[in-house]
C-alpha cells in the first residue's frame, strides 16, 4: 500500500489537507493517521487486512498538507484535520500510529457517532510531552517562508503537548457513551505513556490485543 490510488484535497480553514485513498474495497473505510514527523507513506507501509477501502491522511505541516507560518501546533489542531477527513469519508474505522494514535484516540471520543472503533499503535509522538503545560510561548516567523513538511515547529510543539490522563480519561467516556460500540478504543501499543495507563484502566478500552484482531472485531461491527 505505498502508492496512492487517488489523492483528495480537503479544506481546513487556510490549510489544505491531503487525503490519499491507498486501497479500493467495499464496506467501510480505514482511515490511517501517521506519527509525528512522518507522512501518509509510513503509515501506508503497516501490515493490515481490510476489506473495505484504506485512507491515510497527512496532517497540518505533514506529507503534502499545507505548512502554516509560526507554528500554532496541537493535538486539537490534528483532531480537527481528521474531522474535516471524517465530513468526507463519513463513518470510518481509525487507526494511528504515535501521534496518530493519540489523534484517532480523541477524534473517538470527539465524534463518536462517525468512529467506529479506534485502534492505537506504537510510533513516534506517542507519548508527548508533560503532563501539564510548561510553555505558553508563541511561535512567529518574520517574512516570506516556504514551507517544507515535516515542519520543524511541529515537531517541537507536538513533542511537547500536554496529556494529563484525566484529560484522556474524559475522552474515553464519551467515546463508550456515544458510540455504541462496547470497547469503542484498542490499545495495541506497547509504550504506555500516563494517558495510555489511565484509559486501560477504564471500561470500554481493549488491551492485550493485536493490531489485527482489533481490526478484525471493528470490521464485524
Amino acid at each position: 500500500m505505498s502508492t496512492a490510488i487517488q489523492t483528495i484535497s480537503l479544506q481546513h480553514n487556510r490549510i489544505t489537507l491531503a487525503l490519499h485513498q491507498l486501497r479500493e474495497g467495499s464496506g467501510r473505510p480505514l482511515l490511517l493517521l501517521h506519527g509525528l514527523g512522518e507522512n501518509a507513506v509510513n503509515i501506508a507501509s503497516l501490515p493490515l487486512s481490510w476489506a473495505g477501502p484504506v485512507w491515510a491522511l497527512d496532517f497540518t505541516g505533514h506529507g503534502a498538507s499545507t505548512v502554516p507560518n509560526g507554528g500554532g501546533y496541537s493535538a486539537e489542531i490534528l483532531m480537527a484535520d481528521v474531522d474535516v477527513a471524517l465530513r468526507y469519508l463519513g463513518e470510518a474505522t481509525v487507526l494511528g500510529r504515535g501521534l496518530g494514535g493519540y489523534i484517532a484516540f480523541l477524534i473517538a471520543g470527539a465524534r463518536p457517532s462517525l468512529v467506529r472503533g479506534a485502534v492505537i499503535v506504537d510510533g513516534p509522538g506517542l507519548t508527548g510531552g508533560s503532563i501539564h503545560a510548561t510553555s505558553s510561548s508563541e511561535i512567529s516567523v518574520a517574512g516570506p517562508r516556504v514551507g517544507q513538511a515535516p515542519d520543524p515547529w511541529a515537531l517541537i510543539e507536538l513533542s511537547r503537548d500536554a496529556r494529563p490522563p484525566n484529560y484522556a480519561v474524559t475522552f474515553t467516556h464519551l467515546a463508550v457513551a456515544g458510540s455504541g460500540i462496547d470497547d469503542p478504543i484498542a490499545v495495541t501499543c506497547k509504550v504506555s505513556p500516563p494517558w495510555i495507563e489511565a484509559i486501560k484502566a477504564e471500561a470500554g478500552v481493549m488491551t492485550d490485543i493485536t493490531m489485527q484482531d482489533a481490526l478484525d472485531i471493528y470490521a464485524a461491527i
